[in-house]
């Protein structure tokens, strides 16, 4: 009852047709729970696609859409096949959240025309794009449209209804969702009044019966090569989703899902799919916690959902002409609302610049541009402030000690160097290289707090070795741990740098250098 009246909104909303969203709730669901990772996990088509797929779908069409979801599910098999299942968690939470609120506010922007009933012939995918097609159609509204769009609203806002001591009929009917009693009454009310809104079956005729047979959409090797970037997007957005959607469902029942098990099952579901006419699918939240607040336990649940939508399409699939396109949007509408995280708004002013930053260009990049280049700007700004920070925890102290000139008049200097010796902090190391002052003659390295180096590292210390050696100098590294020693052995540093020259630590360093102190 949740997944039918969703499937239909975002077969839709995607710039399908509905039955292609219902198509894809039975098939892709089945192969979901069938093959998954997740026991209770509910597949099917999912908000977050919706901008996305209607982005593909008015760029290149439906037979497009439907040969990049295949090469997206070929993409996602061979992440679950290669066990890159957790490599989804390294996305930041910012990122997820920018470009989460982003579809939202594009799903809510996507439904204006048919909540207000507005004669667009062509809608359009661009945010200003639509703004303007909007605002220059607003004469056409049509307040019949508009009243069913608002009544759908605020009875999904208020439904249940407190029901009390009320009879068991209407027990039953407050325990369904609200979404299936709007599009129930709206319908009637369409049908009874014969109310001049557009419906389904006004805009795409009668839905069919059953399933379409299988058959491989329309291919072109001059088109599909363009197709790669919106599959590489479906393939990471549907990763995200699923994989997000599994770790909430872990929450609920106590349970641990398997990452590559879940990611093959979605590229088969995302690959099958298509076959038989259905857009992308991935794991969804609301019908997941639906499925477990019902008692499921086991991949059966999401497979009689499957069956039962199938039984309902066989039965009712000519009802549904009369569902008006207004109480669609309305749906959508409060999807776009549920799916926001919109009080992360209000507390960004409690995290770094960093987040905030990444956050917003997420979201508005998504909001302006496509989800594609927000996710690839936000990967970067994350990238690039994660470097910053760990540059900025990265220290290179000088050491007091006694008797830095020793007797015979050569002078001894020692530092302590803290982080992470890589490209984005070598900088720091460089300065003890500068070759318009006279190097010490015993330069001592104190590393114990040194977690890590990188080839880049390693070549500002092979550098600052080779300018010592030139002025008749000596380098000295103290408390070298593991990760910096195994580099340096296999690099050959080490060999380069004399074993002699490394030292468990800095009390064994200066006892090389002290004897010669008089």
């Amino acid at each position: 009852m949740v997944a039918l009246p969703l499937a239909i909104a975002f077969g839709i909303a995607s710039g399908a047709r509905p039955e292609q969203g219902i198509v894809t709730a039975i098939v892709a669901g089945c192969i979901i729970s069938a093959f998954g990772g997740s026991r209770v996990q509910i597949g099917g088509p999912a908000g977050a696609f919706v901008a996305l797929l209607f982005g593909i779908v008015e760029k290149f069409g439906v037979a497009n859409l439907l040969i990049a979801t295949m090469m997206a599910g070929t993409l996602l098999f061979a992440m679950g096949a290669f066990k890159l299942g957790n490599l989804v968690r390294f996305v930041p939470v910012s990122i997820i959240i920018g470009f989460t609120n982003g579809i939202a506010v594009i799903i809510a922007l996507s439904q204006a025309k048919d909540l207000l009933g507005l004669n667009i012939s062509k809608p359009q995918a661009n945010f200003f794009s639509q703004l303007a097609n909007i605002g220059s159609h607003l004469h056409t509204v049509n307040l019949y449209a508009l009243a069913i769009g608002l009544f759908a609203l605020v009875v999904i806002i208020i439904w249940p209804l407190p029901v009390g001591h009320a009879p068991p009929w209407r027990r039953l009917v407050a325990k369904m969702p609200a979404t299936l009693v709007v599009l129930v009454i709206c319908s009637l009310a369409v049908w009874w009044f014969d109310l001049p809104v557009e419906t389904i079956g006004s805009r795409f005729g009668e839905l069919p019966r059953g399933l379409p047979w299988p058959h491989m959409p329309a291919f072109d090797w001059n088109t599909a090569q363009n197709l790669l970037a919106p599959a590489m997007a479906i393939a990471v957005l549907g990763a995200i989703e699923s994989l997000l959607c599994a770790r909430v469902a872990d929450s609920l029942i106590d349970d641990r899902h398997d990452p590559n098990q879940e990611l093959m099952a979605q590229g088969l579901a995302n690959f099958v799919g298509p076959l038989f006419g259905g857009i992308a699918a991935t794991g969804t939240i609301a019908r997941t916690v639906t499925n477990i607040k019902s008692g499921a336990v086991s991949p059966v649940s999401g497979l009689v959902h499957s069956a039962l939508l199938f039984a309902v399409v066989l039965v009712a699939a000519p009802l549904a002409m009369r569902i008006p396109m207004a109480a669609l949007a309305a749906i959508l509408l409060w999807v776009a609302y549920s799916m926001g995280a919109w009080s992360e708004f209000r507390r960004l002013m409690q995290f770094s610049l960093f987040y905030r930053a990444t956050l917003l260009s997420t979201f508005f990049l998504t909001v302006v541009f496509d989800l594609v280049v927000a996710i690839e700007v936000g990967l970067v700004l994350s990238s690039l402030f994660f470097i910053y920070r760990i540059s900025s925890l990265t220290t290179v102290e000088r050491i007091v000690i006694d008797g830095n000139v020793r007797a015979d008049g050569k002078e001894v200097v020692a530092y302590r160097l803290f982080g992470s010796i890589f490209f984005g902090s070598v900088t720091k190391l460089e300065e003890l290289l500068d070759p318009r002052k006279t190097p010490p003659d015993v330069m001592i390295l104190e590393m114990h707090q040194v977690i890590n180096v990188d080839t880049t590292g390693l070549e500002a210390m092979e550098n600052l070795h080779a300018l010592l050696i030139k002025n008749q100098g000596r380098l000295l590294l103290a408390g070298v741990n593991e990760q910096p020693l195994s580099l340096m052995t296999r690099s050959g540093f080490i060999e380069k740098l004399g074993r002699e020259n490394l030292l468990p630590d800095l009390d064994a360093a200066l006892a090389i250098v002290r004897p010669a102190s008089a």
